[in-house]
């Protein structure tokens, strides 16, 4: 494995996404008078995930997404009636950009990968304000090689015009040269399937992989990257 560019998924495979979430909703329930329970919380994630997929489709854009999730939920809580989803969305996506929570071994892979001569970068379907403030309040602030966001690529994981828009900022590197590492068999791993480049599958719930996406390999912890990676 000659690799020399790394290139990692953002959400749930560097940063811990869930913790991430539950901070920002939980605030912005409280911010609005709603009581954070288990039950709003759960059908909040069932709206928002079924939403992502959608966008990963094409079947949406971005801001439709940031805020119709939140329509929905209101419109489901009968909410709607009292509260603006734009105003309720503008507010969430301030508090998930101040929510800065590293992986466990997400620091020590990074740094260890840098130190031993590989390019490191970022490629996340996320929103642009929350991802670029989350790492500047982490310890990785300043680490990455280029940070590839969908919004500004005009496309999503796994189009492979966002994997266009990544080489063309990391000055178009060999692809077999590129290996993408991400939790998403959809997004990541599929994206990376399709456009030519190695994956791996961060996996640290060990599920099982039901999908077309192929994965070259497979790790349940981010330090076992660098096994693989021989650092």
């Amino acid at each position: 494995m000659q690799y020399e560019v790394i290139l990692f998924d953002l959400d749930d495979t560097l940063y811990d996404f869930a913790k991430t979430e539950d901070f920002a909703l939980r605030q912005a329930f409280r911010h609005f008078g709603m009581e954070d329970t288990e039950e709003l919380m759960g059908q909040y994630r069932d709206i928002n995930r079924q939403l992502w997929k959608e966008l990963e489709q094409g079947l949406i854009y971005l801001d439709v997404l940031r805020v119709e999730r939140f329509r929905r939920l209101l419109e489901l809580r009968e909410f709607s009636q009292e509260l603006d989803a734009a105003e309720f969305s503008q507010t969430y996506v301030g508090y998930l950009s101040e929510a800065s929570f590293l992986m466990e071994g997400s620091a020590e892979t990074c740094n260890r990968l840098l130190d031993a001569g590989y390019r490191v970068a970022v490629i996340t379907n996320g929103i642009r304000e929350v991802q670029l403030g989350r790492i500047s309040r982490s310890e990785l602030s300043g680490k990455f090689e280029q940070v590839i966001i969908s919004e500004d690529a005009g496309s999503q994981k796994p189009d492979p015009a966002i994997f266009d828009y990544a080489f063309e900022k990391l000055g178009h590197p060999d692809k077999n040269k590129v290996l993408i590492v991400g939790d998403s068999l959809t997004s990541d791993i599929y994206g990376g399937n399709q456009y030519g480049i190695d994956t791996c599958w961060f996996n640290p719930k060990q599920v099982d992989n039901a999908s077309e996406a192929k994965p070259d390999y497979e790790i349940r912890s981010l330090t076992e990257l660098l096994e693989l990676m021989k650092v």
